[in-house]
């Protein structure tokens, strides 16, 4: 296990005595199993578990190496099946329970130079569809977030770029990229009681990203 950092800290300090703060590897069985087991015993269950750990390698495919293609692959989607399976159990004993993936439009939509992750989000969304099918009948569902162009730390190599980050949004038909509470929203929304009938869907929050942009204009003759 890892140390706390400031931001670990001033999260408990915020939410006194409702917040656990674990730092694992989610790609590592033993410590996911440790933590899972320790969240069993402090908690004495498990409502929902969101995966949401991720990476991200930009690299032409002809040139990308085995070692960079099996990180992302092992973070983004090894890790959300380990947690996952690790959570099932959690769910199986309670009879009930929910699993959220944070996914991407890149989950449908292909993204040159980012073939790992592209395939490890495509990945992801038929392990939540898979789970979601079956374990329907056992109270445990599955669903999955996808953000389209996003304001958060994964995004680095544009979103402080002025030219770059208005070269991402032009394709966006809502003209601007999301902000990172626009996201939660979505998973709040999932995870509420409001929606226990949904399971195996993706839910894709994109100001309008899949919609296929260069659409818009009428091209067609």
């Amino acid at each position: 296990m890892r140390p706390c950092s400031g931001y670990d800290r001033s999260f408990k300090k915020e939410y006194p005595d409702r917040v656990i703060v674990e730092h694992f590897d989610v790609t590592q069985r033993n410590e996911v199993r440790d933590v899972f087991d320790r969240i069993g015993d402090l908690l004495g269950g498990l409502d929902v578990l969101i995966n949401n750990a991720g990476i991200n390698r930009q690299i032409a495919t002809h040139e990308f190496t085995l070692k960079d293609f099996d990180e992302v692959i092992h973070v983004n989607l090894r890790g959300a099946f380990l947690c996952s399976r690790a959570a099932l159990n959690i769910f199986l004993r309670q009879g009930s329970g929910l699993i959220l993936m944070n996914s991407s439009n890149h989950e449908i939509v292909p993204k040159p130079n980012c073939v790992a992750y592209s395939v490890s989000k495509g990945g992801l969304g038929n392990l939540m569809r898979t789970i979601a099918l079956e374990y329907a009948d056992r109270g445990i569902r599955a669903n999955s977030v996808a953000p389209g162009a996003t304001i958060t730390p994964i995004n680095a190599s544009w979103k402080d770029d002025a030219a770059k980050r208005s070269m991402v949004e032009k394709h966006i038909p809502m003209g601007r990229s999301a902000e990172s509470d626009e996201i939660a929203a979505a998973f709040a929304f999932l995870a509420s009681d409001d929606v226990n009938y949904i399971t195996g869907q993706t839910l894709y929050v994109d100001g309008g990203l899949t919609l296929h942009t260069d659409f818009r204009k009428n091209w067609t003759s």
